[in-house]
């Protein structure tokens, strides 16, 4: 298994700095992943570092709370600056308080902004009930994400297998699953892969890649 054509080589670190965005891009490059995710205002830089290159330039908007009423906003903002993948936060209160439609409404407007571009649902599973993790999922598919997400990484959980496999047992063929959080060797990676995921964002990447060698 080609492992790291699984992951988002991720840094979302706040006091992330160009030399560590230029690592990270340069390591994305060099272990073929399949993109790097960073937060919003590093979105021109590192697409001006993967110009040519495979990796993809993958964003997060509403990030980590999924509390602004912008994101469609950010969303073109980022992909209009090179992002070719948007990682959205779900309004976790609305949806808990029962706010099916306004959570519909907010994914929504996200994909209808940046057709084209991929967009992946983060759940914060840690947060949610199974009831309220199936809910999002369905409510995701139908709003026209291409994936649903287990976790921001900064929040009290990260992904759990048990989160995956019931991300894919809901979502079927129709969806990726991207697993997030907590993901930091290869064994970890893939269990997830088993588990279901199609996606993982990780930023112990290079660590996941080499550690069946």
């Amino acid at each position: 298994m080609n492992l790291a054509s699984f992951i988002d080589h991720t840094l979302l670190k706040p006091d992330a700095t160009v030399s560590m965005i230029e690592k990270l891009c340069a390591e994305a490059v060099e272990y073929s992943f399949c993109s790097v995710c960073v937060n919003p205002i590093w979105v021109p830089f590192a697409g001006e570092l993967l110009q040519g290159e495979s990796p993809l330039v993958c964003s997060v908007v509403g990030f980590p709370l999924g509390a602004t009423p912008l994101v469609a906003k950010e969303a073109e903002w980022v992909v209009s600056r090179g992002a070719g993948e948007v990682d959205m936060v779900l309004p976790v209160g609305l949806l808990r308080q029962g706010d099916v439609t306004d959570v519909f409404s907010a994914i929504h407007e996200v994909v209808t902004a940046i057709p084209g571009i991929p967009v992946k649902v983060i759940l914060e599973t840690c947060l949610l009930t199974d009831e309220e993790k199936v809910t999002a999922c369905s409510i995701s598919m139908d709003a026209g994400a291409a994936f649903v997400k287990t976790s921001t990484g900064f929040s009290n959980g990260g992904a759990t297998l048990e989160d995956v496999r019931l991300m894919r047992e809901t979502v079927g063929s129709l969806m990726g699953v991207k697993a997030s959080g907590g993901i930091r060797n290869y064994e970890t990676a893939i269990a997830m892969v088993e588990a279901g995921a199609s996606r993982l964002g990780s930023s112990s990447g290079i660590v996941i890649v080499n550690g069946n060698k």
